[in-house]
């Protein structure tokens, strides 16, 4: 009787964000028993294993070969191998790479287990003092700015807090079109988590511009941006309401296909009556 191999498995591991302490215990045995370690990048990875002594077979798999090397991943595990799959930082798969290896696994019927640990995502938004509630991870905006207005045009109505990631070399020009698009919400930036810098600012997205701009262009940021539910309690609590639907008026021209849906998305922003907004608006356009 010819017996068959069982096949092995995919662990997802969590690794240090920038302490090199960030690790759970279960996530250093899984990286000394598997069978080999797949890496974003085998000389960041080396840094942690050699600091935590452990000697394993590594192999690269980052966003320009998943492909091919899932194929390779694949065949190995249905063989019987276990792989560990290991991000240069957080957990693999999450703006890092992963899902398409995760994604081929399951369909290979290959178990997958993740091995929770250092976040973030988690970290900035469990200290940033904004709601933890609820929330929406973007990640990365595209680069072409065009893009970038699509996507938060997307997700500006969203009414819990909304968290991105991005270089030092974009930052300024990230939060430019941040404040733009979803107006000077209160925000903050986790720059450096984890590591001896480790810093938070906290304010409006204007004054958050003129901190960054006298920055050096090294560190990681988190960036939260309050949600819809927070920007309306700012816009109607303050004394100057109608300016701020006077502005609300200038940025929405044009974002709605009729004047009716326009006047619809005001009033949702700043919390008023649909008949209220169009009242103003008339007012408006008989000053004009």
């Amino acid at each position: 009787m010819v017996m068959t191999r069982e096949p092995g498995r995919l662990y997802l591991v969590a690794t240090p964000i920038g302490n090199l302490e960030d690790i759970t215990l279960r996530a250093l045995r899984i990286l000394k028993e598997a069978d080999v370690i797949a890496a974003e990048d085998t000389r960041h990875t080396i840094k942690l294993l050699n600091h935590y002594e452990i000697k394993k077979k590594m192999i690269s798999y980052h966003q320009h070969n998943e492909r091919e090397q899932s194929e390779r991943l694949i065949q190995r595990m249905l063989q019987g191998e276990n792989i560990a799959l290991v991000s240069d930082a957080g957990m693999p798969g999450i703006s890092d790479p992963g899902t398409f290896l995760v994604a081929e696994a399951i369909r290979s019927g290959i178990t997958v287990v993740p091995i929770p640990g250092p976040s973030a995502v988690i970290s900035a938004l469990s200290a940033s003092g904004l709601d933890t509630s609820l929330f929406m991870f973007v990640g990365f905006l595209p680069r072409k700015k065009s893009e970038q207005v699509q996507r938060l045009r997307q997700i500006e109505m969203f009414h819990g807090t909304l968290v991105f990631y991005e270089s030092p070399h974009r930052i300024e020009t990230t939060l430019k079109v941040l404040r733009e698009v979803l107006g000077n919400r209160q925000a903050v930036i986790a720059r450096e988590l984890t590591k001896v810098h480790e810093e938070f600012v906290r304010g409006e997205l204007d004054s958050l511009l003129a901190r960054v701009a006298v920055y050096p262009n090294i560190g990681e940021f988190t960036i939260l941006v309050s949600g819809l539910n927070d920007n309306i309690r700012q816009i109607t609590t303050t004394k100057n309401d109608i300016e701020d639907i006077e502005v609300l008026f200038e940025r929405m021209q044009g974002e709605g296909s009729s004047l009716k849906e326009e006047l619809k998305v005001i009033a949702q922003k700043t919390g008023k009556p649909v008949k209220q907004i169009y009242r103003l608006y008339l007012e408006r356009r008989k000053k004009q």
